[in-house]
């Protein structure tokens, strides 16, 4: 009969089934939190669709009150950019207060309060972050009020020329006269320089014409002022004008100058064509000389006379270089 001490191996069975014991519970306790989990996911089902039922009702909110403020604002043709401000920030302020609600009924012990902790809003370090976007958001909000433009002007910010094509909160979009869109951020519309060219119906135009010195300014000036009454887009409401502007190098410098209804940028360049093309037949019918330009060189100076010589000696040593040559072949 083998003693103890010849199977030194074999395990403790108080160990065995202290063991299993333990992987018993541990795995009973998992599946207690599973089920303890998906208990509280079902009982939860109900909580979920009455969250979802809430955010979908003050969605339609949010719809029902930018209906009634186009209706009751829209027809006022100068706010148009107030309209979208209210529909915007008060939809917008709708939805949120639909997702608070929400997120309390689904989310226990839930509160607006703790989301705002979580979030660090009150915070130096968020004030930071988010300036830029905050900037952007109330320069926004303040170009709506203010409607320095509306949709479908043209406006020049920069280096960016093109018609407005929409306004929203954080940027404007505007389409260059090539096609490309550009979004501008609002606080640098806000803060620079803007130029708005559809901001009044008329518009001025202008283009320079030369004349030769020989010729009579006035006469030139009755000729272009009937070439612009030929010109359909030019204003007839605003009198157009032809002034001298100064001595060019070759040609008396001339301005001609008109409005036009329409100052868009399709028109604009248009009427520019036009009154050129017009301008130009009237003068050649009036043989008034359009100048190219002269430049005058006086040989008299000994320092070009000198240089003359130069050139005249080096052809002549190069003609008798030629000469001998022909002449030993």
């Amino acid at each position: 009969m083998p003693s103890p001490e010849a199977n030194p191996t074999a395990a403790d069975p108080a160990t065995i089934n202290s063991a299993t014991t333990t992987d018993v519970f541990t795995y009973q306790s998992i599946i207690d939190s599973a089920n303890g989990i998906f208990i509280g996911f079902v009982e939860r089902i109900p909580y979920f669709i009455a969250s979802i039922i809430v955010v979908l009702i003050f969605w339609f909110l949010s719809i029902v009150f930018k209906k009634i403020v186009y209706k009751l604002l829209g027809s006022r043709s100068r706010h148009q950019n107030l309209v979208k401000v209210f529909q915007r920030v008060g939809g917008a302020l709708i939805i949120f207060i639909g997702f608070m609600i929400a997120m309390v009924i689904a989310v226990p012990g839930f509160t607006p309060a703790k989301l705002i902790g979580a979030l660090g809003i009150g915070s130096v370090a968020i004030g930071f972050a988010f300036k830029d976007i905050f900037q952007n958001l109330l320069s926004g909000i303040l170009l709506l009020i203010s409607e320095p433009f509306r949709i479908g002007d043209q406006i020049v910010s920069g280096e960016y020329e093109g018609t407005v094509e929409d306004i929203k909160i954080r940027a404007t979009t505007i389409k260059t006269y090539d096609g490309r869109q550009v979004v501008i951020p609002n606080s640098d519309l806000y803060t620079s320089a803007l130029t708005v060219n559809t901001a009044y119906k008329q518009r001025r135009l202008q283009v320079a014409v030369g004349i030769g010195y020989e010729d009579d300014i006035e006469a030139a000036k009755a000729e272009i002022m009937q070439a612009l009454d030929k010109v359909g887009s030019v204003s007839t409401k605003s009198k157009p004008s032809v002034i001298a502007t100064g001595f060019g190098g070759s040609s008396m410098d001339l301005m001609v100058r008109w409005f036009i209804e329409d100052g868009t940028q399709a028109n604009k360049v248009a009427s520019i064509h036009q009154v050129i093309v017009e301008i130009k037949n009237a003068l050649d019918a009036a043989e008034i000389n359009i100048p190219f330009p002269i430049r005058t060189i006086d040989l008299s100076d000994p320092s070009v006379k000198a240089i003359v010589n130069k050139i005249n000696e080096q052809q002549n040593e190069q003609q008798a270089v030629d000469v001998n040559k022909a002449a030993t072949e």
